[in-house]
């Protein structure tokens, strides 16, 4: 039985109070199976199989991505610069209307490539041909929370096929891959699906007992919208709907008022910050301060990378934590530890995984992460932790470990040929450009 010794390595272990600490790690059975602080006890030592020298890395929970669309990878730089619903309507919408099942394989696995080499161990995926992304998830190795995204705007009978096709994905993929794969239920938007659509995905995620996930006020002229079309604002109208009567994660959340923040908090509903995107996209900035100030669990989203345009956490949690400072005016909101926490810990309990991923802990999965910080942008070494949120890029990411499987070996990959993917998503990308 293979027992994985790290030794005098940093390790960083994400809990409420924060540890980071000098000293060494054993992974068996996909779970850490002990940690300490100063050197290797010799019984550990001696049941070690493997052992790596951690001298010159710091360890730390894989980062949660909780909101992207892993197969816009293939739409990466394709349409920049524009309002969102130009870029959706116009450009985005009618160039995913020619994706095929093999374009949403190559185009997530091109994602999986940048996830894995940027730290990303888990991901939450909203798409089309969802068992492409599931197949691209099981070789991978990566944990994801995967959904069939669903956009009402069509005939009834065109309606009633999406609903089962997310159904189905459901029931076939839940708890696959070793339990890696979730599965959540996706109506897209409240402004892309009718009420009474809406109500069906509600029932359907009562029934198969799984969360929620959908894009919600991350716009203005959204929420105005849906006050023309409902008489309220997206979040009493999803509240009437009863879809905060199952755990959901809503996207971006970017324009709430104080009632709606209290409501959010009031029923437990996470949400998924995407700061890049909202600023790509001029979309607004949303009330992270303010959000989390009413406990609100708010974790972090790269969005897909034909509106970021990468799938780096260590860059969003960058912006996250520098952007509520500089439009509150005030240096001390989201400070680092707040923002690593978001890229960690909090993704895990936005996704249900509390307690399984998000921190180095006894007994947890093994998803973990080795950054070098033998880099003079690590030096002096004052604060591990400020320097991951302001320091730290993706690149700085050597080895990844998922369920215990190590995905990335010394900046290469094991379980993924990234060659092959990036040419066959060049491939598909001048098939949809032709």
């Amino acid at each position: 039985m293979t027992r994985l010794l790290i030794k005098q390595g940093t390790f960083v272990t994400i809990d409420e109070q924060f540890s980071v600490f000098q000293g060494w790690l054993a992974v068996e059975n996909g779970q850490i199976a002990a940690m300490g602080e100063g050197e290797v006890p010799q019984r550990e030592s001696e049941s070690a199989t493997e052992i790596l020298d951690g001298s010159g890395l710091l360890f730390m929970p894989g980062l949660i991505n909780t909101h992207g669309h892993a197969a816009m990878s293939l739409l990466r730089g394709m349409a920049d610069d524009l309002v969102l619903q130009d870029w959706l309507q116009n450009h985005m919408w009618p160039t995913e209307a020619k994706f095929t099942g093999d374009d949403v394989y190559w185009g997530s696995a091109l994602a999986a490539v940048e996830m894995i080499k940027s730290g990303t161990t888990t991901f939450v995926d909203m798409y089309d041909h969802m068992q492409r992304v599931a197949e691209v998830t099981e070789t991978s190795g990566l944990r994801a929370s995967l959904t069939r995204g669903v956009i009402g705007l069509c005939p009834e009978d065109v309606q009633k096929a999406k609903l089962e096709d997310a159904i189905r994905f459901a029931r076939e993929w839940h708890g696959q891959a070793n339990g890696r794969i979730n599965v959540m239920i996706s109506p897209h938007a409240p402004y892309t699906c009718p009420p009474d659509y809406i109500l069906k995905f509600v029932e359907a995620a009562h029934e198969l007992d799984l969360p929620m996930h959908t894009h919600m006020s991350e716009t203005l002229a959204e929420v105005e919208q849906n006050v023309r079309d409902y008489g309220c604002r997206p979040v009493e109208h999803l509240d009437r709907l009863g879809m905060f009567s199952r755990p959901t994660l809503v996207a971006h959340a970017v324009h709430l008022n104080d009632e709606e923040i209290a409501l959010l908090a009031e029923r437990k509903v996470a949400v998924s910050h995407n700061p890049i995107s909202n600023l790509k996209l001029a979309s607004g900035v949303a009330r992270v301060p303010d959000l989390l100030k009413a406990g609100v669990t708010v974790s972090l989203g790269t969005d897909g990378a034909a509106s970021n345009n990468n799938l780096d956490l260590f860059q969003e949690m960058t912006t996250a934590a520098l952007l509520h400072k500089g439009v509150s005016g005030d240096p001390t909101v989201v400070p680092a530890v707040e923002a690593l926490r978001m890229a960690t810990l909090y993704g895990a309990r936005s996704l249900g995984l509390e307690g399984a991923v998000g921190q180095l802990k006894v007994g947890l999965k093994a998803d973990i992460i080795a950054v070098n910080i033998a880099q003079a942008h690590f030096v002096p070494r004052t604060d591990y932790v400020s320097h991951l949120v302001y320091s730290g890029r993706g690149s700085d990411v050597v080895h990844v470990w998922v369920d215990g499987k190590q995905l990335l070996r010394d900046r290469q990959l094991t379980t993924l040929d990234e060659e092959k993917i990036m040419a066959e998503a060049e491939l598909c990308y001048r098939r949809l450009r032709a």
